[in-house]
């Protein structure tokens, strides 16, 4: 059985990856800042959780050390680092109108955080270790008025990027598309239509690595 660690799991698209990889049989250790909403969620699943801010290094470093000891205590297999922020109203956060504060604590959140979460976890991981990042469109095709969030999706995917380049474990972006969640509701895709891109690209090592992999990818179109 593998061990899959998700963060940002109290919603939206973490909690949807993480009931997708649990539904595959994964032993799930969900992270995230709401402790009642985390509890009842790894109750359900049968999985594991542990109070965590994706800003707080030391709490990811306690969250992939109790990862580690549980299923069958191999390590961690699979890290999807969801936890993200976003600070004013989406489409409406032009660059020049960000503050200092906006600015630092989405960059904080959204990329350190998932650099924190896969520096942590590695130690944990073996080869076969993957890592499968969130990612979207505006990380590389600008689109005005996502100001720092589209900057910290940018540095998401140079970061998935270098720690391949550097590292034995695959380690990659998916792009979902947009999709409903706390950050925004678009009126788009419902999370858990788009959370066996994640299990899929998981699967696949050999694609995920350094790349960016899309719906398309995962249904074949």
């Amino acid at each position: 059985m593998t061990t899959t660690v998700v963060t940002g799991a109290t919603g939206g698209l973490g909690e949807a990856v993480a009931r997708a990889f649990a539904a595959d049989g994964a032993t799930v250790v969900l992270g995230g800042r709401d402790s009642e909403s985390l509890a009842a969620l790894a109750d359900e699943l049968g999985g594991e959780a542990l109070r965590t801010d994706a800003r707080d290094e030391y709490e990811l470093e306690r969250l992939m050390e109790q990862a580690s000891k549980a299923g069958d205590a191999s390590g961690i297999d699979v890290v999807v680092p969801c936890a993200a922020i976003y600070h004013g109203e989406p489409g409406e956060t032009p660059l020049p109108a960000e503050s200092y504060s906006a600015f630092d604590d989405t960059l904080r959140t959204n990329a350190r955080g998932v650099f924190a979460a896969v520096r942590e976890a590695l130690p944990h991981m073996d080869e076969t270790g993957r890592v499968v990042v969130p990612t979207g469109s505006v990380a590389r095709d600008a689109e005005p008025g996502f100001g720092a969030y589209g900057v910290s999706k940018a540095a998401v995917e140079g970061i998935a990027r270098q720690f391949a380049a550097d590292c034995e474990q695959a380690v990659g972006c998916v792009d979902p598309g947009t999709v409903d969640t706390g950050l925004h509701e678009f009126g788009c895709r419902d999370p858990a239509d788009v959370a066996g891109l994640f299990t899929w690209a998981a699967s696949v090592p050999e694609e995920l690595d350094g790349a960016v992999l899309e719906l398309a990818d995962w249904r074949g179109d």
